[in-house]
């Protein structure tokens, strides 16, 4: 029996993780790890605030380090460019709406861990997202949201 495929990320939001990941591993934990051992030499850690601190961040980094390694092992990336149809909205889109008064707007299908709402870039599983897939120009999609259902216009489509 084959696995099923993971969520889907950009090439993008991947480097995005695998950064973050690099930060915390190389950077932020020798850090702390070396505050820690500074501070255990200092004598009684039951009243050190920098060993007491020092130790919950190491938690902390540890719980975020084993969440995005499992994260980054079952994602699956997907490059927008490879898309075979370009004509219709598939992950990785970006997409010019208008809704019914005119308004515009820009958004772009990517995966659930690199959504960004203020730079316009949806989840995959968005209500937004799941309303858009397989559309093409012109066609109007009904999002529901919940301040109530609203109507939206495929402008354009771009896989850039």
């Amino acid at each position: 029996m084959a696995s099923k495929p993971g969520p889907p990320i950009t090439p993008h939001g991947m480097a995005e993780l695998k950064s973050r990941y690099d930060h915390l591993l190389g950077k932020e934990r020798p850090e702390i790890v070396e505050i820690v051992s500074w501070a255990a030499g200092n004598g009684d850690r039951s009243e050190n605030g920098d060993y007491l601190y020092g130790r919950k961040r190491m938690r902390e980094i540890d719980r975020e380090l084993g969440h995005l390694a499992r994260r980054m092992k079952t994602l699956r990336v997907v490059n927008p460019v490879d898309q075979p149809d370009k004509n219709k909205v598939f992950f990785g889109a970006t997409v010019k709406l208008a809704d019914e008064d005119d308004t515009r707007r820009t958004v772009t299908l990517v995966g659930d861990d690199e959504q960004d709402a203020d730079k316009g870039r949806i989840g995959w599983n968005s209500p937004m997202a799941k309303a858009l897939k397989g559309a093409s120009v012109g066609d109007l999609r009904i999002v529901k949201l919940p301040g109530g259902a609203k109507e939206w216009e495929v402008m354009a489509i771009d896989y850039a």
